[in-house]
Parts: structure tokens; sequence; C-alpha cells
């Protein structure tokens, strides 16, 4: 696609129109949505046939585009700056061009799969000024939201995969270009993605001396017994490192043959092994979620498409809003950072022949019973378990995890892999939590955390300002609250540290996930989050 020029007068869309969007950061969904309305009312077309929203792939996670796409029922589809810029557009911008990359944002992500431009640019304020002289006054943010309207061809494929009807799903946000399997490229920017998917809750404690509320280690660990054995595993140093007896143990454990493990140097590196190795022309992963698994893919040289879960919905799964034709599906269980358990029935309906089912099952050894688990299913097709023992265990140090696929899957997988990747002490300690005393020591700690869980979540229903995602079955709560990024950095005067949620997509900085500590400790910290709320009185308060 080259360009395209505005095209004749309106005529229906056969529910194939293509609103392109720009706006800045912060621009409410309805502001966008009316701007939107307003541009098809003008031209004589309703929202009926609009098949997606688009835009450049850092504003693809904008609270504004996406709110803006959930009220008209359609997707959100995102394409590099670099693949806008060479789209011909009536209206280009130097100053978008310098800001942004392409000249037209809303005009280039319109016209780029389409082949005529129905409504040109055109643009509304982001809203009410911030100065308190209304919307005349020197504040008012004027042309930072706008949109065009571009007719596709309606025989041509959609994001969401359904034509000729209204699609209610979640937000899917994908590439503009076929997706391709590139598994040996150097790695790519992965800061294209919008939040930085690099970012994770060490950060926020690494060198303070906080309360840490970031990070879902558990405390207190690892165990003595468990120290011990990695002790004793350093006479064997100066050999190299055997897997075999970890790998069986591991399978015992899940009732598995050998042949479906494969040992990791943590969950991390199963990720990367899954985007270098496995074939996928159309990977997309469930966010809001773990955000490694989506920097591991694009450092592979992969597009990667985004179904966006929403908060209305409780971050709930809704398999219908994954796209058919995803051949690499990654969803977390409890997810990371909602603290939801889907259904494993929920799950299973991801599973086709053809498709690589990703299921991060890093936090299911603290759900009590770990129901819903698929670890042990040799049944669906594609399913790849990824397991971690850094959570439960407090072996962030030590890195060890473990993959649980189909042979032919894990013999992919090993390819890939170093030789030697796992350590010595790691497989000493891998073989150790599998055995009857650890696995009795982590049913226990799932009961304590469950326990303690519920107290956390008791003292934050004290707070009407402090909105809980419901139903948490993680070692972690996900909470929206007014101004929570000065909430957040009141909390670290007061000797707290609290996850901040704007780095995964999905969320945005009303968001904090805070990690499940002891009573005591979430005594403490209710009474912190007390005085950082009671600080703010001008907008926030009790």
């Amino acid at each position: 696609m080259t360009g395209a020029s505005v095209g004749p007068g309106p005529s229906s869309g056969a529910r194939s129109l293509v609103v392109g969007v720009g706006a800045r950061r912060g621009v409410p969904g309805e502001v966008v949505f009316a701007l939107i309305e307003a541009a098809l009312s003008g031209a004589g077309l309703t929202a009926a046939d609009v098949v997606e929203v688009a835009t450049v792939d850092v504003k693809g996670d904008e609270p504004g585009i996406v709110g803006a796409a959930a009220l008209l029922g359609v997707p959100v589809r995102t394409h590099p700056a670099a693949a806008l810029a060479v789209v011909r557009v009536p209206h280009p911008s130097g100053a978008v061009a310098t800001a942004v990359g392409t000249p037209s944002v809303a005009e280039a992500a319109a016209l780029i799969e389409a082949d005529e431009l129905v409504v040109p640019k055109t643009s509304a304020p982001a809203g009410p000024s911030t100065d308190g002289t209304g919307s005349g006054g020197k504040a008012a943010a004027r042309g930072t939201v706008t949109c065009a309207v571009a007719r596709r061809n309606p025989g041509a494929p959609t994001a969401s995969g359904v034509s000729g009807r209204k699609n209610s799903t979640s937000p899917v946000t994908a590439g503009s270009r076929p997706f391709t399997m590139a598994a040996m490229n150097p790695p790519t920017n992965t800061e294209t993605a919008g939040p930085d998917l690099r970012h994770h809750g060490d950060a926020e404690v690494r060198g303070e001396k906080l309360t840490d509320l970031a990070v879902n280690v558990r405390t207190h660990t690892p165990p003595e017994w468990l120290r011990e054995r990695i002790a004793a595993s350093l006479t064997s140093l100066a050999a190299y490192p055997d897997g075999s007896s970890a790998r069986a143990a591991v399978a015992d454990r899940h009732g598995l043959p050998v042949e479906r493990v494969l040992l990791t140097a943590g969950a991390a590196e199963a990720f990367v092994l899954i985007a270098r190795a496995l074939p996928a022309r159309r990977p997309v992963v469930v966010h809001p979620q773990f955000t490694e698994p989506e920097a591991a893919l694009r450092a592979a040289g992969h597009e990667v498409g985004r179904v966006l879960l929403r908060a209305e919905d409780g971050f709930r799964l809704d398999p219908s809003a994954v796209p058919d034709d995803a051949d690499l599906v990654v969803v977390g269980n409890p997810t990371n950072p909602t603290s939801v358990l889907h259904p494993a029935a929920l799950l299973e309906k991801l599973a086709r022949p053809g498709r690589t089912l990703v299921v991060d099952e890093a936090f299911m050894d603290v759900v009590p019973g770990e129901r819903e688990a698929l670890c042990g299913r040799t049944d669906l097709p594609g399913l790849v378990v990824l397991r971690s023992l850094t959570k439960t265990w407090g072996l962030a140090g030590l890195r060890i995890g473990y993959v649980l696929a189909e042979p032919g899957t894990v013999a992919l997988l090993t390819e890939a892999q170093p030789l030697w990747p796992v350590s010595t002490p790691a497989l000493a300690a891998a073989e150790a939590c599998m055995e009857p005393r650890a696995l009795v020591e982590a049913a226990g700690a799932a009961d304590r955390i469950t326990v303690d869980r519920a107290h956390l979540l008791a003292g934050l229903a004290e707070f009407s300002e402090v909105e809980v995602v419901e139903e948490a079955r993680g070692p972690f709560v996900l909470v929206r609250l007014e101004r929570a990024a000065e909430v957040r950095e009141r909390l670290r005067l007061l000797g707290f540290a609290a996850r901040r949620g704007d780095t995964f997509p999905g969320l945005g900085p009303q968001w904090l996930r805070l990690a499940v500590r002891d009573r005591a400790t979430t005594n403490r910290f209710l009474q912190a989050l007390d005085q950082a709320v009671q600080a703010l009185p001008a907008r926030l308060g009790r």
C-alpha cells in the first residue's frame, strides 16, 4: 500500500470501515469516541460499519484509544511507525513526522490496509484545560486527537477474523504485516510495544531498604533444608551439570514421561526458547500479564498481537476474543498481575491442532490443590505449560524452572538451548523441590497465603478510594486508585515498595500490584497506605 486518495461521496461501509486514530497520552476514551462518531456522522456513515480502530504501535495501549474501540465494539490494530511512514497521506504534518515517525498517524493507519480515504483527518481538543481557564484558556489542548476513516475491500481479512457482524470481544492489537518467524534474528527494540516490557518488580526495591510488596517471591525463603541441599551440591561444581535426575523427578511429580520435560534457567529462559525455536506466523499474548513473553517474541523478530482483557469484566478470559488464526497464544494462570485464575475449561477452548498454547503456571503452586492446572494434561494439542520454582522457594537468584510439552516441542526447545543451561546447584534445587516433603510444605504455604491474602483484601476494603480486582487467587492483588503514582511514591517514603501497573499492557498509571505478606506486615502497610491517602487531601481523602 503506497497511498490512496480521498474517495467520492459516502456509501454503505458494509462493515468495512477502518478508523485511524492519533492521540496524545491521557486523552479520555469518550473524547476519542465522540470525535470518531462525529466524523462518521458527518460523512453519512455509521459506527456499525466500522471493522477496527487503527493506530501506531506505541499508542496501542493508550486507554483513550482502547476505550473508544471498546465503545465501538471493535478491536484495536497497531502498525509500526516505519510502516505508516511509507503510506502517502493527503494531509501530512512535519511536526507529527518528527514526533512519531509518520506524517499522519490517523490517515496512514486508516489507509495502510484500506482502499480509499472517505473521511480525511479531523481533529478535536483532548479535553478541558488544566489551568482552570476553561476550554478557551491557554492550557486547552486542541488538535491532540485526530481521526480519519478509510474503506477497505469487504473481502479483505480483519484483525478480529469476524466480518458482517459487530464484534464485542476484548480489544486485539496486531501487526500490520503477516506475522513471520525470524527465530534467530538479532534482538529488535522492544520499546516500540508502548509500555516498558522489561520493567520488573525487582527494580522497585533494588538498593533500597524498603518492605517489599513489589516482588512476588515468598518471604523467608529458601528454607534451611533447601539451602543445605544446594550447598551440598557445590562439591560437584568441577563436573559438568547432569540434569537427568532432576528431569526425572519433575516428570514423576507431574505423572508424565520424561520426554515431556525440559529444565530451564527460570521461566524467563523458556519464553526466549519458545520465541526463537517454535514456528509462529501470528503470535498473540493475552494481557495484562507478565511482560517477558511478549518482550521475548519481539526480540526474536515477531510482530505480536495483544488480546486486552478488560477491568470491567474482571480481567476474565473470553476465549472468543483470541483470533482464530493465532497460531501461538500465551496466557498466564493465575495471571500476573491481575491474580485472576482462569478455569481450565476455558483455557482448553484455546487449544487446537496447528496452534501452540503456552500457559504460564508460575504461580499455580500457590493455588490450594492447584485447581485449574493443565500441567499434567497430555490430551490437549499444542499445549506448553511453564512452571517456575522462583516464587514459592525463593530461588530468583538461582534461576530454575521447567517446561512441560509434547516430546516434539521439547526437542525443538532443547535444540535452541545452549549446552548445560541449568547449573548443578539449580538442578539440586529442582530435584529437592519435587520431593514429597517439599510438596507438603508448598501446599501449606499456599494455605497460609490464602489466609494472608484474605486479611489484606479485608483491610483494603476499608478504603473507599481503592478498587480491588475481585477473586484474587495469586500471592498478590491488583488495585486501582486515583493518583496511584503519587500514593506509591509516598509509600516509598514510609518504607514500602509497591509494583507500578503502567508497564503492563492494558493497565495504566492508576494501577498498583501488592504482594501478599504476613498479617503483621500487612497491618503496617495498611497504616502506611492510610497515611499516603490522607496526605493527598485536595483530591484524594478517606
